[in-house]
């Protein structure tokens, strides 16, 4: 498993990623702190630590952009001791709370409690696809690239996760509508050519344009 750290000291940072493989887990440590969210999609970990006190935004606001399309969990770290701010982490969707200075055992306590509570019952999969800041999230159906989002019907969400998991490869349309019809999506040649236009029309709509390319002859690409 993998615990992410978005601590802007670095001393604070490398001491807790020293604590956290002593236990064996693996861990990233945010450097670029306007990019918490785009780290958290690419890296996919188990668990964030996430400090209160960041550049650029806070780690209220970095907790409730990952909420929108995570449930991860998220311990905070901070040197504030006020009730509010425990409050305040826990409604922005946070799961806990440390503060600093803290005990590395009471740390890892927790983090050990809150992994075993979270995924004895979950089975680990990554709920969200980003390529070239497109983010589809498995668990709505939505699509959002930068502040834009936009919904999607059945069919184009199955044709898009097909070519978002293939992004770099040519994927036919006879195994796009292959995939569809086994699971029971009843998709021919044309539905699939209205789709195809439906979704470049959508990502123009979102100012997100030549993000699926045909391949004349051969089927279609998210390069």
């Amino acid at each position: 498993m993998k615990i992410m750290i978005v601590e802007d000291d670095l001393i604070i940072r490398e001491m807790l990623a020293e604590i956290i493989e002593k236990w064996g887990f693996a861990t990233v440590q945010v450097e670029n702190f306007s990019e918490v969210l785009k780290t958290f999609i690419k890296e996919n970990p188990s668990l964030v630590l996430l400090d209160i006190n960041l550049p650029v935004f806070d780690g209220f606001y970095w907790c409730s952009k990952i909420r929108e399309i995570s449930k991860t969990p998220i311990i905070f770290i901070s040197s504030r001791n006020t009730p509010m701010d425990m409050v305040m982490s826990m409604n922005m969707g946070g799961d806990d709370y440390i503060q600093k200075p803290f005990h590395p055992d009471v740390l890892m306590a927790k983090i050990n409690a809150l992994i075993r509570r979270t995924y004895s019952y979950l089975d680990i999969q990554t709920n969200v696809i980003e390529h070239e800041g497109v983010v589809l999230n498995r668990n709505d159906g939505e699509v959002s690239y930068q502040e834009n989002r936009m919904e999607l019907t059945n069919n184009e969400f199955k044709i898009l996760t097909i070519l978002m998991e293939q992004k770099g490869i040519i994927v036919s349309r006879e195994r796009i509508i292959r995939k569809l019809w086994e699971n029971e999506s009843f998709v021919d040649d044309n539905t699939l050519s209205v789709n195809i236009t439906r979704l470049r029309k959508k990502f123009d709509d979102m100012g997100k344009f030549d993000f699926i390319i045909t391949k004349k002859g051969q089927g279609y690409i998210i390069p």
